[in-house]
């Protein structure tokens, strides 16, 4: 029977934080200007101070003092549909008991706000350095309270914020490389509660616990370091290609109460290319990224408080590792206005195993943004992406060992999302 009880909270739980990796979901957060191209050319286009988010030798391209500020705002649209949950009664009943159907809901996506500030410094025509603030990966997402499957649901609401500071050298007209250091400080509120089945079963088989949330981790954070490296390599004045690599290390983060969870985030490499087509207003770019998802194994849980399982815990995944294939448009209308457009297939961090309270899947991102010139020195960008993303059929069970299946969900997820994105550039 101790066992039994052990093994059934932790399936809960389990099912309960999946989606607390939806943390790890990248944001692309560094620039509007890259979310009006799909983040196409986003490593060597260094069209303003932002690009150094992306690749620390494109500074070397700034020739005098470079300022971008803004903001972008994530708002996600998430369903699931179609499921049916199968609690205890109905698992442990041999199918005497038939499934639940949940309702069909559309209302668990967010709004999140990631702001960023970036600043290039040449200090001759050889050396550059810089400072940034950004956010890399962050999520919200919150079921509703009275969710039939609740400890599928709850609520998650996470968002890193990346300082950085970074130099370039130019080593002659056609090289530059660049490195720098990241200090990477994370937050992030993570809620679940047991539905109204699963209460009455941990109430019979632990009676101290009735009552309390599956997991209720409150404000947590903390901080890591990371680095990133890159280089850029100049044809000529119309066409140049950059590669980058950014180190993403394992982040720790604890609340008031001294809980603690561990989680890995991914390297990221990024290979891009700009070619303006001579004797024309047009350009084109491009980008290939890597995104070493495959490195998340599990997250960690310790010291688990004012919660049914106390103590440590490990969600374990079987994640791959993904891939963004952009490529964008730019026009240059005139001396005032810019216009840029942006297509990005955005490959799903998720195998074979999928979860009702992760809706990845992979994506399509269509973008479009414009530059409007106040001066010589100074502009304001826009940019808008609408991401689309699959259905995805979801089938989840849970065994305990001497029992087997305890319980049971299936549901289609989709999940879709609209990025948009303000920012003032000035050169000095």
């Amino acid at each position: 029977m101790r066992l039994y009880k052990q093994t059934l909270l932790a399936v809960a739980v389990a099912a309960a934080s999946s989606q607390a990796f939806a943390a790890g979901f990248q944001l692309n957060a560094q620039s509007a200007t890259g979310i009006g191209r799909a983040f196409a050319g986003d490593a060597v286009i260094a069209d303003n101070a932002a690009v150094m988010g992306r690749n620390p030798a494109a500074m070397a391209l700034f020739d005098e003092p470079a300022l971008s500020l803004g903001f972008e705002t994530i708002t996600t649209k998430i369903k699931v549909k179609d499921a049916k949950y199968c609690g205890p009664t109905c698992t442990l009943s041999g199918g005497l008991v038939p499934a639940t159907s949940v309702p069909d809901t559309d209302d668990v996506g967010g709004t999140s706000v990631a702001p960023n500030i970036h600043y290039i410094h040449p200090i001759n025509d050889k050396f550059a350095v810089g400072v940034n603030a950004y956010s890399n990966f962050g999520t919200k997402t919150e079921f509703a309270s009275d969710y039939i499957a609740n400890e599928y649901g709850g609520l998650t609401d996470v968002l890193s914020f990346n300082l950085g500071v970074a130099g370039s050298y130019r080593l002659n007209e056609q090289w530059s490389f660049g490195a720098g250091l990241d200090l990477i400080y994370g937050q992030g509120t993570l809620k679940r509660d047991p539905s109204a089945e699963l209460s009455g079963a941990i109430a019979g088989l632990m009676p101290d616990a009735a009552g309390k949330s599956l997991l209720d981790v409150d404000t947590a954070d903390g901080f890591a370091v990371g680095f990133n490296v890159g280089t850029v390599f100049e044809l000529d004045e119309n066409n140049r290609f950059g590669l980058s690599y950014r180190y993403s290390p394992e982040f720790d983060a604890k609340d008031d109460k001294g809980q603690e969870i561990t989680l890995p985030l991914p390297d990221i490499a990024e290979f891009s290319g700009f070619h303006k087509i001579e004797d024309t207003k047009f350009a084109v770019h491009y980008s290939i990224q890597y995104i070493g998802w495959g490195s998340f194994d599990k997250i960690s849980f310790r010291n688990l408080k004012d919660s049914v399982l106390t103590g440590s815990y490990e969600k374990e995944y079987q994640w791959q590792d993904g891939w963004h294939y952009s490529i964008g448009g730019t026009y240059y209308l005139n001396n005032d206005w810019t216009l840029r457009v942006g297509y990005m297939y955005d490959t799903s961090a998720q195998d074979s195993l999928t979860s009702i309270s992760v809706p990845d899947s992979d994506r399509q991102w269509v973008s479009a943004g414009f530059t409007y010139h106040i001066d010589s020195k100074s502009n304001i960008d826009l940019g808008l992406t609408y991401l689309m993303g699959d259905d995805v059929s979801v089938n989840e069970k849970t065994e305990i060992e001497g029992v087997g299946q305890v319980s049971s969900v299936s549901a289609t997820t989709h999940a879709d999302a609209i990025l948009f994105g303000l920012q003032y550039s000035r050169s000095f």
